[in-house]
């Protein structure tokens, strides 16, 4: 019988009803490409974290905790301060791009706890120093630091030391769809007491100061006595905001105060820095409306938290109108809640069997669903500025996105980290999906259909990458991410949604064909697709023109084509069950596929390929402008990516699919120079099955032997993106007495390529990690026992892929899991961390980890393709129910 949330979810599979409100608020909108107006395109400083309180944003709004409506007007998010500083904490604080020694870096320590997805019920944790937050000193000392060194995080400042701060929870629970229940509760956890004042916020996104008709009309916030707020809203309707206790209420309106940042009059005088600046003067009441109205208004709480103890308030959101009080219900319906999310996961969590595990999957999963944002942009309307601006608009001498005019969107999408990157990101966002398929199936397919809709992809086929170059060109993982979802959807209900195939499939044609059009320089079905979301894993710089002119044949784009004609040929197939016509595109991808398949593995006009015969690895290839051709020959994930390329076709399937096998059959007989290359189609595997994969077994092993090797790619937290063979040995390429050098870096970057904050040249991604897994668990599928490996490399022990690719996973868990002397991999050196009973059982999801101790590195949230962690942890139990018993293998 399914649960009650699993129930609603199913009440409408789009962002309304019971989703209407979620967690949809950026923690940064400052330091977009969005909000900045600047004419050289220089977001970081256009509107920075200083002007932030001070100045209206154009395409979003951001919070700590906050929550809003499916289109971001009404908006919802908490403030605190702590009687030192000197602004109140009403936005997360972190580093600029350039400010940062490793990047643009959040300098906070916050944790998503919880949550159903719905968001009938959420939870997370804000940590607040009570002496003065070191914002000078976080920004001095990392500016001080070079590439070399780690980066200055605000647990190194010492502010937490004595336990001089304020542990904050944030709860939420929905009465009804438009019903919100709030919780704060704030713990003093040091030894005296302290003082706190918290500042529940409600306001309106400003659409009415850009100059457009349509938006001219201001909605209203209206306050009765202290304890109440009217929210009128021309879209959204009338609401109720119920502030159990509150000392007061306080207005201004969010507009920006145009004196303090640009010299110029206000339109408002009550500007949107107006509860701020009355907080910390000591209540200068000219800072805030008497009449209490306006578009953004705060209930206060001060209060004296005793020490070691805890101070809690309630407010209520709602459009209902009751004969009894807003509270007299409150903890019932909480306790409902509460107990409606702990039996939803039970029935999602029941395999897993381990305490440990089932806490970090919780937490990846509420991750993965407060991270879900308002994104909000119409390219066209911001290359060309606003009619109504705070300051005159100057145009824009680099018009970034400038060829994807026709973008226009206003959804709620998955982010990579919604304050590193309050931006989809195409390739990231596919990962999402697999994990978010597994809590809500129709949010994740929603997910992949949007992204291919024709306000996002171009006209041309190409999926837009990123905010800050929508032209860049990420992985092709759609398809194999439609797929997985389609699995995943199809497990969890018992039919499959062949609609959504279909609907995808015609948008990942158009996709496809781009990347043959464009990607293809030779036609000859090798792909050089620049920097494919792998930042600087190559000499060069793969998103720039080479320095020295000529072009490079990647094995990882070729890899990632070969795997996309392998995804495109299985939804095809599965298509064809119940639309027989689709056994045509079946047997185009299928000819594809092993024309793909023959180039990797064949020489080329320079009597070179992508294969090196010597390593017994793949490579890629250099084309210089006199025609001479070399292999770059960085051992990379580069080489491994060609893995990804498998698919299994069994004879069932087959037996159905009558045009499509005669198709194969004629060209593998036709063709057996392209068979033999390819895969053994007339030698069944296990259970009658057929492998397509770019690798024989000879070429498998030799890849698994290095991948699979301690002194190369393998970490004891899983596959490094470099080999650290590269740590002794870097790879050097001289070009006008110049060298360029790849050497193996376990943590951040050394390098400015990117902007310092990815480093893809030694650390653990678990993307990519995942896609390793996930193939190798197709080739087990296929080979069975019989197809047996040494793990590690050297080692001595030799067992099935399967049981190699479960100790795999095991690194990877290893990351998050405690050790037998009780510290946690990813918490690094920090003692707080790993000792403090109110830090030790808070994970944080990095974006990768140090290849060689597991530490967490760049973005401390990137919970969308890390949270792939509660995939791997479903793995586990689906291929070995106890883990504890994994074979080892016998020596030989």
């Amino acid at each position: 019988m399914p649960t009650a949330e699993r129930e609603r979810i199913y009440e409408r599979a789009d962002n309304k009803g019971w989703k209407k409100w979620g967690p949809y608020l950026s923690e940064r909108a400052w330091g977009t490409v969005r909000e900045d107006y600047s004419p050289y395109g220089d977001a970081w400083n256009f509107v920075s974290h200083d002007m932030a309180r001070s100045r209206a944003y154009r395409w979003g709004e951001e919070g700590i905790g906050g929550i809003s409506d499916n289109k971001g007007h009404i908006c919802f998010a908490l403030a605190f301060w702590n009687h030192k500083d000197n602004i109140i904490k009403e936005r997360l604080f972190g580093l600029a791009g350039p400010e940062g020694n490793h990047g643009e870096d959040v300098k906070e320590l916050y944790y998503y706890l919880d949550s159903t997805p719905t968001h009938s019920y959420m939870k997370m944790l804000y940590k607040y120093p009570q002496q003065e937050f070191p914002y000078n000193r976080l920004v001095i000392e990392s500016s001080r630091r070079n590439r070399q060194e780690p980066e200055f995080e605000l647990t190194d400042t010492g502010i937490f030391d004595k336990d001089e701060y304020f542990d904050i929870f944030i709860e939420y629970a929905k009465a009804d769809q438009n019903d919100w229940l709030v919780t704060i509760t704030a713990h003093n956890r040091s030894a005296t007491e302290a003082p706190l004042t918290l500042l529940p916020t409600i306001w309106f996104r400003n659409t009415w100061s850009w100059g457009y008709e349509q938006y001219n009309s201001r909605p209203m916030l209206n306050g009765i006595a202290n304890n109440q707020i009217e929210v009128n809203h021309k879209q959204l309707g009338k609401y109720k905001l119920y502030c159990e206790d509150a000392d007061a209420l306080l207005f201004c309106d969010n507009d920006t105060n145009s004196e303090r940042l640009y010299g110029r009059p206000n339109v408002s005088k009550y500007t949107k820095d107006g509860i701020n600046n009355y907080i910390v003067s000591g209540g200068k009441k000219s800072f805030i409306n008497p009449n209490q109205i306006g578009t953004k208004a705060s209930a206060q709480y001060t209060r004296m938290v005793p020490a070691g103890g805890s101070v809690s308030v309630r407010l209520r959101f709602s459009d209902q109108t009751t004969m009894t009080g807003p509270f007299d219900d409150f903890d019932d319906i909480w306790k409902n809640r509460l107990d409606e999310a702990d039996a939803f996961y039970a029935d999602l969590q029941k395999n897993v069997q381990d305490t440990e595990l089932l806490a970090i999957q919780r937490q990846a999963y509420a991750g993965m669903l407060w991270s879900k944002q308002f994104y909000y942009y119409n390219v066209n309307e911001w290359l060309k500025g606003d009619p109504k601006m705070p300051v005159p608009f100057q145009g824009r001498v680099y018009a970034r996105n400038e060829t994807w005019r026709h973008m226009y969107t206003a959804n709620i999408l998955s982010m990579p980290d919604k304050w590193e990157y309050p931006w989809f990101a195409a390739w990231d966002l596919a990962f999402h999906t697999l994990t978010l398929a597994r809590l809500d199936p129709h949010f994740a397919k929603r997910q992949l259909a949007v992204i291919l809709r024709e306000y996002y992809m171009h006209p041309n086929g190409q999926i837009p990458a990123y905010e800050w170059n929508f032209s860049d060109v990420n992985p092709p993982v759609h398809a194999w991410a439609t797929w997985k979802v389609y699995e995943i959807d199809k497990e969890q209900n018992g039919v499959g949604d062949v609609n959504f195939l279909e609907r995808v499939f015609h948008k990942l044609l158009l996709n496809f064909t781009w990347w043959v059009n464009r990607k293809d320089v030779s036609g000859n079905n090798i792909f050089g697709g620049g920097f494919l979301g792998l930042d600087n894993i190559g000499v060069f710089d793969r998103s720039q023109p080479l320095p020295m002119g000529g072009r490079i044949e990647q094995a990882d784009g070729t890899g990632w084509m070969a795997m996309y004609t392998l995804n495109m040929l299985r939804i095809a197939c599965e298509i064809s069950l119940t639309r027989p016509s689709y056994q045509d595109m079946a047997s185009k991808f299928f000819e594809h596929f092993l024309h793909i398949a023959s180039a990797m593995n064949n020489l080329g006009k320079q009597n070179i390929s992508l294969w090196d015969e010597v390593d017994q690895f793949y490579y890629d290839v250099l084309h210089m402008p006199d025609h001479n051709a070399r292999l770059l020959k960085i051992r990379s994930m580069v080489g491994l990516i060609p893995l990804f390329a498998v698919e299994i076709l069994d004879e069932s399937l087959l037996s159905q699919l009558p045009d499509f096998k005669r198709r194969v059959e004629w060209v593998l007989t036709n063709r057996p120079d392209l068979a033999s290359l390819v895969s053994r189609w007339h030698e069944p595997g296990k259970g009658e099955t057929h492998l397509l994969s770019l690798l024989r077994g000879h070429r498998m092993k030799m890849i698994l032997k290095r991948m699979f090797d301690e002194t190369e790619f393998l970490s004891d937290y899983g596959i490094r993106a470099l080999s650290k063979y590269h740590e002794k040995t870097p790879y050097q390429f001289e070009l006008n007495s110049e060298i360029f050098q790849v050497r193996y870096v376990a943590a951040e970057s050394e390098m400015s390529m990117f902007g310092g904050n990815s480093n893809w040249r030694g650390p653990i991604w678990f993307p990519v990690n995942f896609l390793l897994i996930d193939s190798l668990l197709k080739f087990y599928q296929y080979y069975g026992d019989d197809f047996e490996i040494e793990y590690p490399t050297h080692s001595g022990h030799v067992m099935s892929v399967k049981e190699a690719t479960l100790l795999v996973i095991e690194r990877l868990l290893n990351i998050f899991r405690r050790d037998d002397s009780g510290r946690i991999a990813a918490f690094g050196a920090d003692r707080k961390m790993q000792n403090d009973p109110h830090f030790k059982d808070l994970y944080l999801f990095y974006e990768y980890f140090n290849g060689d101790n597991g530490m967490g590195l760049g973005a401390s949230h990137q919970t969308g393709w890390t949270g792939l962690v509660a995939d791997l942890i479903e793995y586990l139990y689906k291929y070995q129910t106890q883990p504890q018993e994994l074979a080892v293998g016998t020596e030989k």
